[in-house]
């Protein structure tokens, strides 16, 4: 291959993973916005409410967290950290252990933990009624481990995003 077509395909590639990292960056920190606002206050206005509008406000709410534009985010930054940090295992360089640490973060902090933690305590909510008699003990567990498991989603999509971010630096990149 003529230098000067190496030369060009690698600077291709290099704006492909820079515009790709802050595409992740931006999406994981958006997808922590998300988990903030539960965090820092939509869990603790549902619980001021009586617990069959509590129950009932979060039974909508799961249902209509499932759409294609926040699955897409949700999922779609995990597709697309993961093609990153292939990529920096194929080609490493110094951004690599950053950018194989972010992936790693949500991955871990963020999808597996909505699937194997939230999504089972969200379909076990669906299945409560609110105004049975045992309802409100089981909305505050319900509360109580749901708040506790989306701050860790928070602070690992946010601490993702950070990474991403560091990963760009130039002291990072040489």
């Amino acid at each position: 291959m003529p230098p000067r077509t190496h030369l060009a395909r690698e600077l291709a590639v290099d704006t492909i993973v820079i515009v790709g990292t802050v595409v992740v960056a931006v999406a994981s920190a958006s997808v922590g916005g998300v988990f903030l606002t539960f965090s820092a206050f939509v869990m603790a206005g549902l619980g001021r409410l009586a617990v069959p509008n509590g129950i009932r406000a979060m039974q909508s709410i799961n249902i209509t967290a499932v759409t294609p534009v926040f699955m897409a985010v949700l999922f779609g930054t995990a597709g697309l950290g993961i093609i990153l940090a292939a990529v920096g295992l194929v080609d490493p360089s110094s951004a690599t252990p950053w950018r194989l640490g972010a992936a790693t973060l949500y991955l871990g902090g963020v999808v597996a933990l909505t699937t194997a933690f939230h999504v089972p305590r969200n379909n076990a909510l669906a299945r409560v009624s609110a105004e049975a008699a045992e309802a409100a003990a089981q909305w505050r567990t319900y509360r109580v481990a749901w708040l506790r498991g989306n701050h860790v989603r928070m602070l690992t999509a946010l601490a993702s995003s950070a990474r991403w971010v560091v990963s760009l630096l130039p002291e990072v990149t040489g």
